[in-house]
């Protein structure tokens, strides 16, 4: 079979510099979430004072770009599917631009929302056809590390962020700052997408159409020394794009019911759930760590002005980040020899411990700031050492070519759902109950993700994605 020969020769393939290129590229899509993530955590503060942000609002403003997301993935990764990888890959980035400058353009709160709301679509498309490229062009003994590696830009993007955040506001001290810092994120987007204007089409995408000359194109195009003693007919690929010539929406419903058949349910389960867990926690708590900052040790930025106290707080946010990059390299180097499902384990215990270690450096209205930074630290260490990590990969290995970026997609959609409930639910919970009790929630949060790891596990260590499809 012409498919057997072609994912063989792509899993046994070298890596090459087309392989670092297509990875780097994938790679920097999840760079722009992490930058835009933090780069709101700085600016939130100046917008709030700005617009005079109720709670609710702030939460609202947080939650847009995330809910926004919601929809680009569910979307997104059922058009990557019909269409393709690269239509997507390109057009998912121009909607990031658009809406990147109009949000520093914002007159409101309310055309601020409606701004992040659909800078937020172009980010959620972005998620599945990162993850199915890398997935489906890297060799089978490193996928998980490539994949792994292309999510750990979420964490340079947030040091990116937060250089250029503190940049602005030692250059330009004022509450409007935060115009500069929404809108640059569109710079590196606008390389990203010209740049990745070069790059193939999935091979593994035209295989599961049919499409043997293109599929084989690509793969000579990765793979120059390789060759097929059997000769494809070109007459295939005509015939089978006569017949996928059929409404998109057609077969949109029919997929994603798919996710949800008596083979599917358990790792539609497992990409879904512990997922949605982790982000309400890893956005809740991420996007606000500046201002929970603020609110533990604000005796400590006593008599600062709001401008001055974000500049403060910000620099203590970075000091945390640092177990951010730590957390993702160990994954790297561990996800082959531990394995996914047991670093998955393994880090939402830890997150749980860290939220439950920063509870408890409340001591009345004290806080005792070595306690406080132990939990933060362990918090970002773990949930990039698993969670973070690895509920990025699962829907890329568990599903076939026919429903990755549709899993994925989905998956990640579930996720920024959590996202956004996170988001929206610590300004609230904190201002009425305080900080210890929302990180204690955290902490039970991240212990329920656990469970339902536990009860959904499956394997895939090692598997060929062909191999993970059968598997129980």
């Amino acid at each position: 079979m012409p498919c057997t020969v072609l994912t063989e020769a792509m899993d046994d393939a070298p890596f090459t510099l087309k392989h670092a290129h297509i990875w780097f590229l994938s790679a920097m899509g999840i760079f722009l979430d992490g930058f835009d993530l933090f780069v709101m955590s700085i600016a939130l503060p100046l917008i709030i004072v700005q617009f005079s942000a109720t709670p609710l609002e702030q939460g609202i403003v947080g939650a847009a770009a995330v809910v926004g997301a919601i929809f680009g993935a569910l979307i997104g990764g059922r058009l990557c599917d019909r269409f393709g990888r690269k239509k997507v890959f390109l057009f998912d980035l121009l909607i990031f631009i658009i809406f990147a400058v109009l949000s520093s353009f914002a007159w409101s709160i309310e055309s601020l929302i409606i701004f992040r709301f659909m800078l937020g679509v172009g980010i959620g498309a972005d998620y599945p056809v990162c993850a199915s490229y890398v997935s489906e062009f890297m060799p089978k003994r490193i996928r998980g590390r490539m994949l792994i590696a292309a999510f750990s830009f979420q964490a340079v993007g947030i040091f990116a962020a937060a250089a250029v955040g503190l940049f602005i506001l030692a250059m330009h001290p004022s509450e409007s700052a935060w115009r500069w810092m929404l809108v640059a994120g569109a710079v590196p987007a606008v390389v990203i997408v010209l740049l990745r204007r070069g790059i193939p089409e999935s091979a593994r995408w035209h295989i599961q159409r049919k499409e043997w000359k293109l599929a084989m194109g690509v793969v000579r195009y990765m793979i120059p020394d390789f060759t097929m003693k059997k000769p494809v007919n070109p007459i295939d690929d005509v015939v089978q794009m006569r017949l996928e010539k059929v409404p998109v929406w057609h077969s949109y419903l029919r997929l994603y019911s798919e996710l949800f058949s008596k083979k599917n349910l358990r790792r539609t389960i497992l990409i879904t759930v512990p997922w949605f867990f982790m982000d309400f926690a890893f956005y809740g708590v991420g996007i606000f760590t500046p201002i929970l900052i603020a609110a533990m040790i604000g005796t400590q930025g006593a008599g600062l002005n709001f401008i001055a106290q974000d500049f403060y707080s910000t620099e203590y946010t970075v000091l945390l980040d640092v177990f951010l990059v730590i957390g993702f390299v160990l994954n790297i180097l561990f996800i082959e020899k531990i394995g996914r499902i047991r670093l998955q384990l393994a880090g939402f215990i830890g997150m749980a411990a860290g939220m439950f270690i920063l509870a408890a450096s409340q001591s009345g209205s004290q806080t005792i700031i070595a306690i406080a930074f132990v939990g933060f630290g362990l918090f970002n260490l773990l949930q990039n050492f698993g969670p973070n990590a690895t509920t990025f990969l699962l829907p890329a290995e568990l599903f076939s070519t026919r429903l990755r970026a549709t899993a994925h997609g989905f998956a990640a959609g579930i996720a920024k759902v959590g996202a956004a409930c996170g988001i929206i639910f610590v300004p609230l919970m904190t201002a009425s109950y305080g900080v210890r009790d929302t990180v204690i929630f955290m902490g039970i949060i991240c212990i329920f993700a656990f469970v339902v790891t536990w009860v959904t596990r499956i394997d895939m260590t090692g598997r060929s994605l062909e191999e993970i499809e059968d598997a129980g």
